[in-house]
């Protein structure tokens, strides 16, 4: 009998593959997403018990294509013919086990399904929602909870994409060639955002959320066995392997997070950290120089540190120069910064964070303000330091980075604030 988890992992690898079969069957993608939902709630339901079918893709076509054919039944008489068409059983060449990955069953059904939930139409938040949904096989309920929103709200959001995607006209194939480029872009930078957002939670009280960064990788690796030598495909997946590899050392035994510097490198998780040092070597060495490789070039220099004292910042700092000129944004700047105190001293790095000051996007974020204290403390400012991480912790919304800033403040002379003489607080 398969356990729980293991359906729950078969049914997210065959989710992209039975909603592919189905709109290219039916040829509507709303309709096809629901009754996939339906037919994936009934397998986690009936396979842990009843056991795994031989054939679970064909067991899921066939048990989506039914709710199909209920929902076009019940749209009355002018969808009479399609009504027919679904009420079949569906062809062999739909319920067909898939080949391996690669093979001409697979159609490329992954990358396709990733451009049409990252259509241009869509805000980047609805093309999260929808490819967790979609493509990732994730149930509405599970999406709310992992950005940690009601279920009702996140159900209107993945809606309103689905419509919005209807009312774009776009249509289950690849892209137009001269489209190709922004497309993929836009689906990695959408893979690239469910992950950092499992990675540091931007709200609640956990650092990490498994869920999101093992479903972006596991969708990486499926972008990465259709374009094999595409390097930024190829970075972004290194990049998320070595960033994922320091998980066990993040956290202390109650949850506290622990900075880089201070992890025990020993925790890390070596097969991760090899495997995504070779992706970005190959990439780096036959590919054109992308910005995901070039981040996942940083990692790398970190991940083969065993210590941190040993750490090749001025490398780091090099990486961080040709980052910030073929992709520049304050983030870069924010850690080319940080390279830059390591190496030329803390009063360097704070020159560079003058301009994001006055900079829109980053004056309210945390982290400008996390990195001012952190530079601030290396050069001997306490006070300053001390009213920094104090902002810093007042704008974050998660519970763990707030919890580790307002310790880095007790830690400054002045740090720990005294109670008024009467006892008030």
């Amino acid at each position: 009998m398969t356990t729980g988890a293991g359906v729950e992992d078969l049914l997210r690898r065959l989710a992209p593959r039975v909603l592919g079969a189905l709109v290219r069957r039916f040829g509507n993608f709303e309709t096809a997403e629901d009754a996939m939902q339906e037919a994936l709630l009934a397998a986690a339901t009936r396979w842990p018990v009843d056991g795994t079918p031989v054939d679970p893709r064909g067991w899921l076509i066939t048990v989506a294509s039914r709710r199909m054919a209920d929902q076009l039944r019940s749209e009355g008489a002018r969808r009479r013919r399609e009504e027919e068409a679904a009420s079949r059983t569906p062809p062999d060449d739909l319920l067909a086990p898939a080949a391996d990955a690669g093979g001409p069953r697979d159609r490329d059904d992954t990358l396709t399904l990733l451009t049409l939930c990252c259509h241009p139409a869509l805000t980047p938040a609805s093309q999260i929602a929808l490819t967790l949904r979609a493509v990732g096989g994730l149930s509405t309920a599970q999406i709310a909870r992992a950005f940690l929103v009601p279920e009702a709200t996140m159900a209107q959001r993945v809606s309103r994409a689905k419509q919005r995607v209807r009312a774009a006209g776009a249509r289950f194939r690849p892209p137009p060639e001269h489209e190709r480029g922004d497309r993929l872009r836009a689906v990695l930078h959408v893979l690239y955002l469910i992950f950092t957002e499992g990675h540091t939670a931007t709200s609640g009280p956990d650092l990490h959320r498994g869920e999101l960064t093992a479903e972006a990788i596991r969708l990486a690796r499926a972008v990465h066995r259709r374009l094999p030598g595409d390097g930024e495909v190829a970075g972004l997946l290194a990049l998320m392997l070595l960033t994922d590899a320091r998980r066990p050392a993040r956290t202390g035994p109650d949850g506290a997070l622990v900075p880089l510097a201070e992890q025990d490198r020993g925790r890390w998780h070596r097969e991760s950290v090899d495997e995504g040092v070779a992706l970005v070597a190959r990439a780096l060495d036959r590919t054109p120089l992308g910005p995901y490789q070039l981040q996942a070039a940083i990692a790398a220099v970190h991940a083969e540190a065993a210590r941190a004292e040993d750490t090749d910042w001025p490398q780091i700092l090099a990486l961080y120069g040709l980052l910030e000129r073929l992709a520049p944004n304050p983030m870069v700047t924010l850690n080319h910064a940080v390279a830059v105190a390591m190496v030329r001293g803390p009063r360097a790095g704070l020159d560079l964070l003058v301009p994001l000051g006055s900079d829109d996007r980053m004056s309210g974020h945390h982290r400008l303000h996390a990195v001012r204290a952190h530079l601030l403390e290396m050069a001997g400012d306490h006070r300053g330091a001390l009213g920094s991480y104090r902002t810093a912790a007042r704008l974050t919304t998660s519970i763990p980075e707030q919890r580790y800033l307002r310790s880095r403040a007790r830690r400054l002379p002045g740090g720990v604030l005294r109670p008024p003489p009467d006892g008030r607080t």
